[in-house]
Formats: C-alpha cells, structure tokens, sequence
C-alpha cells in the first residue's frame, strides 16, 4: 500500500489547485488565522462575516451533529441524516478530487469510498476507467446518493451499498481507496483497525487518499475527532 497523498483539510478555495508541497506553509497560514480568531475574542472583538461563517460557535448544527455521533450507541450518523444534520456535506465533489481527476493523478481500476454520504465524489470519479464503489452505514445517505446519482450518464461505472467498512466483505481488492474525513469520524480507538481493514482491502501497489480535520487548526471544523497528520502515518 502507498500514501499516495495524506491532504490536511484546508479551505477548498486553496486545494482545488495546491501542490502538495505547499501544504505545510498553508498549515501555518491557517494555525495563523486561528491565533489571530482567539486574540479577537480574548479583546471582545467582533468576528468578521467569513471568520463567523466557518465558525463552530455559529453553527449550532455542528454541535447537535457531534453529540449525536458521540453519544448513541448506534444509529447515530443514521440520526443525522434523518435529522439533516450533515454539515459536512459539500453539495458538490471535493475540489482536490476533480483536480486529481482532471489531470489523471488517480489510480485506475477499482475505487472505494468509505462513508460516502451523498456520493458526490464516488460520481466524480467514476468513468469507464475506474469502477468507484461508495459504501455508508446510512440507509438514508445510500438512498439519497442513488436518488441523486441513478439518471447520470456514467452510472454504469459506480455502485453505493449500505455497510459497515468495518465488516464489509468485498468481492475485489481495490487500486485506491478515497477517504474524505471517514477516519476523523470514527472513535478514536477504532483507528488501528481502519487502518488494518485498508491494508486489507487494497491491492499491495494500491494507494490511499485522505482528507482530514487536522487538530488544532482553522475554526474547530464539522467533524467529531481531530488528528494530527504525523498520527496518521504512523498507523
């Protein structure tokens, strides 16, 4: 297995077109942006519109998202989507993915996205060249995926099942899995074994894309956990 590319997230504005190597400086700019948010309200100063919009603290929505998921035993992302909490979901493909797309960076072959909620990216990335199957744990999120996605000229080249990643069988191996902040969703003592079911699931040249949450940086973002990068790569 490869990392292929281990992105921390940043505003989609920058990673449609941001060169890997630039990340780390981007990181710096957005930890800047945090510090400069505190100080404003350490003096009681009014945030401006966009440092409001990103804000957790204005989007009650997060908060009611992050204790459903954190605090049902079960049924909790089930919840949300029944609920219309999905403050994650972009309404259009991850920006990064149609850049990677667009210019050929992405493997051939098979394809999985593992909580792939409305499925914008599964549809994005499927062609004839690459079979992308989306997996989510939401009967509602599969519904919506498959109602919004059935009529589109390239459906014969993507599939979205309702299972858990964590005890889904797949008939295939795969050349890429995609995870869009599936890992920053799960509890945090399930990480070994998100990493042991990639390890399993791809193919031994295969490659794996993450986005992410990273911890500590820009606006506390609609995720339930936060993780450092360098956390990630040593799973």
């Amino acid at each position: 297995m490869r990392l292929l590319s281990s992105f921390s997230w940043v505003p989609l504005s920058v990673a449609s077109s941001t060169p890997k190597a630039a990340v780390p400086y981007i990181q710096q700019w957005i930890g800047a942006i945090n510090l400069r948010m505190d100080k404003k309200r350490e003096e009681g100063k009014e945030l401006s519109e966009k440092e409001r919009e990103g804000s957790v603290k204005f989007k009650p929505e997060v908060h009611q998202m992050r204790q459903l998921v954190t605090t049902e035993t079960s049924g909790g992302w089930e919840s949300c989507w029944e609920q219309g909490l999905t403050p994650w979901d972009l309404g259009r493909p991850t920006p990064i993915i149609l850049h990677l797309h667009q210019t050929g960076a992405l493997p051939k072959g098979r394809a999985l996205v593992p909580g792939c909620g409305s499925g914008y990216d599964v549809v994005a990335m499927a062609c004839s060249e690459r079979y992308v199957v989306g997996l989510d744990v939401s009967h509602t999120a599969v519904e919506k995926a498959i109602e919004l996605s059935s009529s589109l000229p390239n459906s014969s080249h993507f599939t979205f099942l309702k299972e858990d990643f964590f005890t889904w069988q797949p008939p295939e191996l795969f050349d890429l899995i995609f995870d869009y902040t599936f890992f920053c969703a799960i509890e945090p003592e399930m990480r070994s074994r998100w990493a042991c079911r990639v390890q399993e699931m791809l193919k031994p040249d295969g490659e794996l894309i993450t986005l992410m949450f990273p911890d500590g940086f820009f606006l506390r973002l609609p995720s339930p956990y936060y993780i450092q990068v360098n956390q990630l790569k040593l799973l």
